[in-house]
């Protein structure tokens, strides 16, 4: 783990995609702050930007495990696409389609081009993402499972979890933290099984 910290970002996702789950500790740690800094400062709830954070990674870990990253640019700028994408994807289930007001955020949500682009291609690839997602879950051991089908499936926030399962915040915490180490190794045991 040492000399992967002098890695590129580039080099550790092709480590990573390779089986290496140090080289996604290294990117995580790399680049955790700088993510979780946008989804705070875009959504300015703590117990929201936690839970967009760890969509986030589960969407990177899937995403890379499965092959179907694509080098086109920088990875801190994927995965900021990735939060932003679910940042808004939250707004429009909260408001149900209807108009979100921007006037309060610093960043332009809505017309960064950059972060915005999406063809049939995404919205086809988002769907394969979204049930290689629910198949791994169905994986994992009943307590892990409960807190992402929550998370994922009923979107409640680590707070709802708790109290709906009688198990304090940082126990729910703690099962979505294993839930995703374990996710991690199911996607790479079953890799040759997921379609890329």
């Amino acid at each position: 783990m040492q000399t992967m910290t002098k890695f590129t970002d580039k080099e550790l996702v092709a480590a990573y995609a390779n089986g290496d789950n140090a080289a996604f500790d290294v990117l995580l740690s790399r680049h955790q702050k700088t993510v979780f800094s946008y989804i705070l400062r875009t959504v300015k709830d703590d117990d929201l930007a936690n839970d967009i954070f760890q969509e986030t990674f589960v969407k990177a870990i899937t995403t890379i495990r499965q092959g179907r990253y694509e080098d086109n640019g920088k990875f801190s700028a994927w995965l900021t696409r990735v939060a932003h994408n679910l940042i808004i994807d939250f707004y429009r289930r909260q408001k149900g389609e209807n108009t979100v007001s921007n006037d309060n955020v610093e960043s332009d949500l809505f017309n960064n081009k950059e972060l915005c682009e999406e063809n049939i291609e995404d919205r086809i690839e988002q769907r394969q993402l979204v049930a290689d997602i629910r198949r791994m879950i169905h994986m994992l051991p009943e307590a892990q499972r409960q807190v992402l089908m929550m998370r994922f499936y009923r979107d409640m926030s680590f707070k709802e979890i708790a109290e709906k399962t009688g198990v304090s915040i940082n126990t729910a915490l703690g099962r979505m933290r294993y839930a995703l180490l374990n996710m991690r190794r199911i996607a790479s045991e079953t890799n040759a099984l997921v379609p890329a």
